[in-house]
């Protein structure tokens, strides 16, 4: 009879104990981070990870690319705002992300050069 009990017990404790798990999980939920992490450009080539936080971890700052940043804090357009699809003024986004990416990866040595160092989703 005493193994009845405690079994009752264990399970009561552990419904309470997933109870609280759930409440806490929906009250208290992580703050977003201030910048993005990781962001996946989609395309027909193959969709591109991007990961901001490893270039940061360069020393890159965030006007090294974003060109339209014109005060330290000041949030970038999006890319698609100015950088069109063809036909359209000034370079297309692909055009734009290629110089950039690219031209970088070129100029310091690091990263990948060819289509499939990062069209790889």
């Amino acid at each position: 009879m005493e193994g009845k009990n405690e079994l009752k017990f264990a399970y009561t404790l552990a419904v309470v104990l997933l109870l609280i798990g759930v409440v806490a999980y929906a009250a208290l939920p992580l703050k977003a981070p201030d910048q993005p992490i990781r962001i996946v450009f989609k395309n027909t080539a193959g969709n591109v990870l991007f990961d901001h936080k490893e270039h940061l971890d360069y020393g890159f700052k965030c006007e090294d690319c974003h060109h339209d940043i014109e005060a330290e804090g000041e949030k970038p357009s999006a890319c698609g705002e100015c950088h069109m699809q063809e036909g359209e003024d000034g370079p297309k986004r692909s055009d734009a992300f290629h110089n950039q990416c690219q031209g970088c990866h070129d100029e310091l040595g690091l990263g990948p050069v060819d289509c499939s160092g990062c069209h790889v989703l």
